[in-house]
């Protein structure tokens, strides 16, 4: 009777070992399916890259700030979609020594436009495709973006803005103007073109 009594009870403790073991597994798998990407707007950059002389010479800068709230999702799919940011032109930032350039963009190309204190825009990812739905001069446009990602975490997304699509080319003849001999090629030719390459770069975090 005694053996068969300490063979119940090992039996039954075997059996509790086994639900233990499959509860904990059961938590481990909702915690992998629970993990989210999470976008910050410290973690994220925008450069920007316009073109001079007719040779095309590029001219870079940056936005030192982008205004955003964290946003995650499921997949990085979820995490940026309407994601909606702004970002105050006057954080605007070349790196000219001459500190005389960045002044230069602010008043003559953005000052001359309608309401740009903000640049602001969605991201949205609609039919697997991804745009920048962006507000400049009381115009909203949408700006394709090629999107890459690496390591699941890791986001590059491009784009071409055409400055016509914003009526914005008032604000570049502006801007010619004041830095008509600065882009002058070796033809003699001044010219300040149209487009504008975007490029952001964000790492999305774990929640």
């Amino acid at each position: 009777m005694k053996k068969i009594s300490f063979l119940l009870i090992a039996i039954t403790l075997g059996f509790s070992a086994c639900k233990n073991e499959k509860k904990e597994t059961k938590s481990a798998d909702e915690t992998v399916i629970a993990e989210k990407f999470v976008v910050k707007p410290e973690g994220t950059s925008v450069k920007w890259t316009a073109y001079k002389t007719t040779e095309k010479k590029p001219v870079g800068g940056i936005f030192k700030i982008l205004n955003f709230e964290n946003k995650e999702g499921a997949t990085p799919q979820e995490a940026l979609n309407n994601l909606s940011f702004s970002i105050p032109v006057s954080s605007l930032f070349t790196n000219d020594a001459t500190n005389t350039r960045d002044a230069k963009i602010k008043t003559s190309f953005f000052g001359t436009m309608l309401n740009t204190e903000f640049l602001k825009g969605t991201i949205k990812f609609v039919d697997n495709n991804y745009v920048a739905s962006i507000t400049m001069n009381d115009v909203t446009n949408d700006l394709p973006l090629t999107v890459s990602i690496t390591d699941e975490r890791r986001v590059s997304m491009t784009g071409t803005m055409n400055l016509k699509d914003w009526n914005a080319l008032a604000a570049l003849d502006a801007l010619n103007k004041v830095c008509f001999d600065l882009h002058k090629g070796p033809d003699g030719v001044s010219k300040t073109w149209e487009d504008v390459a975007i490029e952001v770069n964000t790492f999305l975090r774990k929640n």
